[in-house]
């Protein structure tokens, strides 16, 4: 028996899984990291101790099952989007931490650019909207501030990269400087129709060229790691959540899936077609493969998990995220809007920040856990209301990540959607998405067909709730967000 090794690099902990032919989860490793918050709004992350981590988590691993470097077919690695990196060529080590995704330090300057041409020009070539969340602004920022980098960058010392290429950077020894084209594609500097970094976009950012990696398919020879002792080769990359589309299998255009973790997000497959949203979502490529771009249309929620996060860490109301499911109860009127980094889709308002909405003198613990799992069905709602408008014909939403273990959570959203959610047997899809591409390029797997195959039902949710009283309770939630907006 020979393994796919996924490498998981998420918002707040490194992850190495194990899966074997057949797609099945063998082992696990996991280890959290650091989390920095300098300013308000502002979220940083140690470059060293994400690689650190990583390292660990795959080392460990291959202890824990018994496994040598000849038991491994290839590595495969999925991360955390949009979080950027620059670090010196010749040694690999990062010079500013991390500017993570949620990071909301440059929204005065995409405000600024709300209307211009610039932002017009971002849209129509890169699918994005001038917002902090992506990777440009943050990159221009470090350009700006961190002393004498950018003499550097114009002299070809400094690379740029998301946490995907920064990894392959080190796990190649610098000899490998690549990315993929989904991760490109939420830089806001790639133009998802020609598939090559935007010259105007990075000029008028003052972004030297020469930093940005090559950028290849999603299954793809990026190179061969001896870190973990003899070759082993790194044959898939693609972001978090295109990596969980491939892995619940939504190869055809129409099928849709939402992704539970520290934040949201739905993807829909519009096959080659990159869809212009009237309402404010995201034309991305969801994957690249043998050349071909399949585009998809995302919606971004910036806080889900990370609000079960917030009432065991900070709140101090829970001891574990399993402790939500047994205090659930009827919220009481009590709305969670979790804007702790601003809004994402439909409202792209940097500025707004969380509240509790509603409260009463009875108003306690049930209430406060119930409205927070709530918000997610909300923002899911939220989502599947402007896909619809732009056209998307919803049928079912197939759901993954570690929210989706809580029953109740998924009933909610059913109930707030109307429409049937399917969770698949295996709910670690963006590694298994990962995996599959990396089993893709080795020769595991025939084609998409083959990988569509693996995918099996777990359980399925019908709604439940009466229409009307979802209808009420969702207006209650839209007038909550409305008293967030543009808070600062």
């Amino acid at each position: 028996m020979k393994y796919l090794v996924a490498i998981d690099q998420g918002t707040t902990s490194s992850r190495a899984i194990l899966f074997d032919r057949q797609g099945q989860l063998c082992g696990v490793s996991q280890k959290e990291f650091g989390q920095f918050f300098p300013d308000d709004g502002w979220v940083e992350h140690d470059a060293n101790e994400i690689w650190k981590t990583t390292v660990e988590v795959v080392r460990d691993l291959m202890v824990k099952n018994g496994l040598t470097t000849g038991d491994l077919i290839s590595f495969g690695i999925t991360n955390q989007r949009e979080t950027t990196v620059v670090w010196d060529r010749g040694t690999g080590e990062p010079l500013h931490r991390a500017i993570v995704w949620q990071d909301r330090r440059t929204a005065d300057w995409c405000e600024a650019q709300s209307g211009s041409t610039f932002a017009e020009l971002v849209t129509e070539r890169t699918g994005l909207l001038v917002d902090p969340y992506f990777s440009a602004t943050k990159l221009a920022w470090l350009l700006d501030h961190v002393d004498g980098l950018r003499e550097r960058a114009e002299r070809g010392d400094v690379a740029f990269g998301t946490i995907d290429a920064y990894l392959l950077y080190r796990l190649t020894d610098g000899r490998v400087h690549r990315t993929d084209a989904t991760n490109a594609s939420r830089t806001m500097l790639y133009d998802i129709h020609r598939g090559c970094w935007d010259n105007e976009i990075l000029s008028a950012l003052s972004i030297p060229a020469a930093m940005m990696p090559e950028v290849c398919d999603c299954a793809f020879d990026f190179g061969v790691t001896q870190l973990f002792g003899d070759d082993v080769p790194i044959r898939g990359m693609a972001g978090d959540q295109q990596a969980a589309l491939i892995g619940q299998g939504c190869f055809r255009e129409g099928e849709i899936k939402s992704t539970y973790g520290t934040g949201c997000f739905v993807i829909v497959n519009t096959g080659n077609h990159a869809l212009k949203s009237d309402n404010r979502l995201l034309s991305t490529v969801a994957y690249q493969l043998e050349g071909q771009k399949t585009y998809g249309l995302e919606g971004s929620i910036f806080v889900a998990g990370a609000a079960v996060q917030w009432l065991r860490d900070e709140m101090q109301l829970i001891r574990s995220a399993s402790d939500t499911e047994g205090l659930v109860s009827d919220a009481g009127g009590v709305y969670l809007v979790p804007a702790f980094t601003g809004l994402g889709a439909p409202y792209w308002d940097p500025n707004a920040r969380g509240a509790l909405v509603g409260l009463t003198r009875d108003s306690g613990i049930p209430e406060i856990v119930t409205a927070t799992l709530q918000s997610v069905g909300y923002q899911t709602r939220d989502l599947i209301d402007a896909m619809v408008a732009d056209g998307v014909s919803v049928s079912a939403v197939r759901v993954d990540g570690g929210m989706v273990v809580n029953n109740w959570v998924v009933q909610f959203i059913a109930d707030m959607l109307g429409k049937p959610i399917q969770r698949p047997v295996v709910t670690e899809t963006t590694a298994l998405g990962a995996a599959l591409l990396a089993g893709l390029q080795s020769g595991v797997f025939k084609d998409l067909d083959a990988l569509a195959e693996l995918w099996q039902l777990d359980r399925s949710y019908s709604p439940k709730m009466a229409p009307e009283r979802a209808e009420t309770l969702y207006r209650g939630w839209q007038g909550a967000v409305r008293r967030v907006r543009s808070y600062v």
